[in-house]
């Protein structure tokens, strides 16, 4: 079934905008040391989208030299209590969409599904284990916090950079681009946990100026235009439930991959809620 003809149309200038050069001088302004006026566009940003501030550990906009300093700003330390379950939430935002995979296939949004496959850059045996696996795809305001927390302790695997597009990921640009998170840049990052291998997948957006993880740094820029992958299997790299993993410069969207078992999401899950990281997000349960 095709999206509708609104929403079609809605995304259409997405595909004539010079989306790479937006992005790229997007992360320049946001980087750059503007004093006074940094000071100003953040607050503007501020009462814009409605931030709260009150739940950062540095509530002053005027204490941030950069526009990405102050939207990869930390919170304070009893702002995200962390719930007791299998699954924590890695990110505040709202659930765009989640259940299970099906036959490979993950579900985008009416008329859209896309693979795992392609999802994850082509790595059709990583795939494989998620085959009849469970996934939850996170979408990140604005507005939102923008660091990136475990949702289970994790050793860390392999980490991959798949170039690709820069469309928006909010819900009408998911309506209406197919395949949109396996077509846009992401880091795929993989994990082994106790209830076995799971996956977070960073994708990238348009004004989206960089992707970056804890163990790394930033992943990007640059952006060479083809897959690059690190292997961590002889390095210890275990990072415990609720730690920080990531972050965005702007906001974005994460796609996990659960392991296939007898997985159960939160009761009250669904579709467009708002949710916060450290909230409880799934049990793996008998019955």
């Amino acid at each position: 079934m095709s999206p509708p003809l609104s929403d079609r149309l809605a995304v259409l200038p997405q595909y004539l905008l010079p989306k790479q050069a937006l992005t790229s001088a997007a992360g320049r302004m946001a980087s750059a040391h503007g004093g006074a006026f940094t000071t100003a566009l953040i607050r503007r940003f501020v009462a814009r989208y409605g931030v709260n501030m009150t739940e950062a550990a540095n509530p002053d906009p005027a204490s941030y030299a950069s526009f990405n300093e102050f939207f990869t700003r930390p919170l304070r330390s009893d702002a995200r209590p962390l719930a007791a379950a299998d699954w924590i939430c890695p990110v505040d935002g709202t659930v765009s969409q989640l259940g299970t995979i099906d036959d490979g296939q993950i579900f985008q949004a009416k008329g859209h599904r896309f693979s795992a496959t392609a999802l994850v850059g082509g790595n059709a045996a990583l795939a494989e284990r998620f085959r009849n696996g469970y996934f939850a795809t996170l979408y990140l305001s604005p507005r939102d916090y923008h660091r990136i927390h475990m949702p289970c302790t994790g050793r860390l695997q392999r980490m991959v950079h798949v170039p690709g597009d820069l469309f928006s990921v909010n819900p009408t640009t998911a309506r209406g681009v197919p395949g949109l998170f396996a077509r846009n840049e992401r880091v795929v990052c993989v994990f082994e946990g106790a209830l076995g291998l799971f996956v977070m997948v960073l994708v990238g957006a348009t004004i989206v100026g960089s992707m970056a993880t804890v163990w790394h740094g930033t992943v990007n820029p640059p952006r060479p235009g083809h897959l690059r992958a690190w292997e961590y299997l002889d390095q210890n790299i275990t990072l415990n439930q609720g730690v920080e993993m990531g972050r965005f410069l702007l906001g974005s969207t994460v796609v996990m991959l659960l392991p296939q078992g007898p997985l159960q999401f939160a009761p009250d899950w669904a579709s467009s809620r708002p949710i916060r990281m450290g909230e409880a997000m799934a049990t793996h349960s008998l019955g």
